[in-house]
């Protein structure tokens, strides 16, 4: 073997190793990434539970009525049967 040759599988056990490492530190920090958004969330959190418990309860909001919509219906009509449908659709050249 060759000094060259010894010099790449050197050059190709350093890249490889270096690679594991990067690796290794790449989790680290994509964990303590993760990790810090968790305990942020759990302190809004508790923050948030601690708001609420001091509030005073308020009784639930009264519903507006909502006003009725108008239809496309008319009230005095039938609806159609699903038999008679599916016969005007095919009529109408629609394939069901």
């Amino acid at each position: 073997m060759t000094k060259e040759d010894r010099d790449r599988a050197q050059a190709r056990f350093d890249k490889a190793a270096k690679a594991v490492q990067d690796a290794k530190s790449g989790k680290a920090e994509r964990d303590a990434a993760a990790k810090a958004v968790l305990d942020n969330m759990a302190k809004l959190k508790a923050l948030r539970l601690a708001r609420e418990a001091a509030e005073p309860q308020r009784p639930p909001a009264a519903k507006t009525a909502k006003k009725a919509r108008s239809s496309t219906k008319r009230p005095e009509e039938k609806p159609v049967a699903l038999s008679e449908w599916l016969a005007s659709q095919q009529n109408g050249g629609r394939r069901t």
